[in-house]
């Protein structure tokens, strides 16, 4: 019965793992904005202004996070790069192309006060609309739920395109009918990820090949707070010692530090997020490589990570106060965890102990400083992992974590969708108001 699951588990990986070039949600914003100007097939110089309107929690998300290859943060850039240079088929490395020029041109734009971006009342926790203007003529890409998801097309004024509700209520209905994860459990995703067939898993290995050059451009160059670059300093300083633990926090953060400070290197994501797909990969490629692990042994611990945290996350919103590289490295210590040598049995206990470590941690927006609470995550992974090895973990007996596995996630989820939206709004107008 358990292996009908597996073909979902493959779909949902390869929708939800995807290269992303930049912190998702300017990307989006960026991409609607690419997608208004192919419509109007215009250049850069008939823009007579940009106009967008965000969710409160994209906007959240946008507000200090560096666009890639333009060393400046915010939603206003991504809009005026995406506009200028963004390949509308690109998806989420719609700015892959962007060039010196086209950032320079950009920057004029917004010297011209030519681009503004409002919080638009809407129900949608992910949602953008950008609308490029070009003397009396004006296109509008919506997109919502998803980063990628156009809701809606305006050319002039008139809807050229709206995604069909009747059709996207049936796609959910049907989605819901099919999810992978509403009979599934931790033990599923154990068995598959350690026997599914190799050839049908292997895909997975372009997580490493990518967040594995991200970590090395870190420490190579100046990027956002040099979370990772500080611990390599200090090691060669002799004030930290290199191993295990060093390690993963050092090539865990500088990937972050590359992503958030703008390199022009995709990340792969998990659900939706580079950082979470960066929590979920490189503390289970040091793990790796510190075993000699072989590339069956990489992919398997890669897939078990990975699927592991789109299941953790699938039980939340998609945008919340909870940071997600908590959950996305969930994610990792499952792979860490059976990487050396754990059963299902520690690595439940594992994630049990992070739940009762970290829970709560929360999100105020993308920024630099997320390399701080990546590595913070990473950290709590694999102390938990050898706590597992050891016999050792939070038990039911105290607070949120319950005695097995499941329960535990839905009760992280439910302090996440609950109690947790209330301080999204609070965050959202601390930040909105400094």
């Amino acid at each position: 019965m358990k292996h009908t699951l597996w073909p979902a588990f493959i779909d949902v990986v390869k929708r939800d793992v995807v290269p992303a070039l930049g912190c998702t949600e300017p990307v989006s914003v960026a991409l609607a904005a690419a997608i208004a100007m192919n419509k109007l097939n215009i250049n850069h110089q008939q823009i007579t202004g940009i106009e967008a309107f965000v969710s409160a929690n994209l906007m959240k998300n946008g507000m200090g996070v560096t666009v890639p290859g333009t060393g400046m943060v915010g939603l206003e850039i991504a809009a005026a790069t995406g506009a200028i240079a963004g390949d509308s088929q690109a998806q989420l490395e719609v700015l892959k192309n962007l060039t010196a020029d086209d950032v320079a041109i950009a920057k004029a734009m917004l010297d011209k006060k030519l681009v503004s971006v409002s919080v638009a009342n809407v129900s949608n926790i992910l949602y953008s609309k950008v609308t490029v203007f070009s003397g009396d003529r004006s296109a509008s890409v919506t997109i919502a739920d998803s980063h990628t998801h156009i809701l809606a097309i305006e050319e002039d004024g008139i809807t050229t395109y709206i995604a069909d509700p009747k059709h996207a209520h049936h796609a959910s209905q049907q989605s819901a009918n099919t999810n992978p994860f509403t009979h599934a459990c931790v033990q599923d995703i154990f068995d598959f990820a350690t026997q599914a067939p190799l050839a049908d898993i292997s895909f997975i290995e372009q997580a490493y090949q990518l967040n594995n050059a991200l970590s090395i451009e870190g420490l190579k160059g100046n990027y956002g707070l040099q979370v990772g670059a500080t611990f390599q300093r200090n090691v060669e300083r002799g004030l930290l010692s290199s191993g295990l633990l060093t390690d993963i926090l050092l090539r865990t953060a500088s990937a972050s530090d590359a992503r958030m400070g703008g390199a022009m290197k995709p990340a792969m994501s998990n659900s939706g997020s580079g950082n979470q797909g960066i929590a979920a990969t490189m503390p289970v490629v040091v793990v790796a490589e510190f075993v000699h692990a072989n590339d069956e042994q990489l992919i398997r611990a890669l897939m078990l990570s990975h699927l592991m945290a789109i299941y953790i996350k699938s039980h939340q919103n998609k945008l919340s106060a909870l940071c997600g590289a908590t959950t996305a490295s969930m994610g990792a210590v499952a792979g860490m965890t059976w990487l050396l040598g754990g059963d299902i049995k520690q690595i439940s206990a594992a994630i049990n102990s992070m739940i009762g470590d970290i829970a709560g941690m929360i999100c105020d927006g993308a920024k630099t400083s997320c390399a701080m609470k990546v590595s913070s995550s990473a950290g709590s992974a694999i102390k938990s992992a050898l706590m597992a090895l050891d016999g050792l973990g939070v038990t039911g007996n105290e607070g949120i974590v319950a005695n097995d596995v499941d329960s535990t996630i839905r009760n992280l989820s439910a302090l996440a969708n609950g109690s947790m939206t209330q301080t999204d709004i609070q965050i959202l107008d601390i930040m909105i108001n400094k």
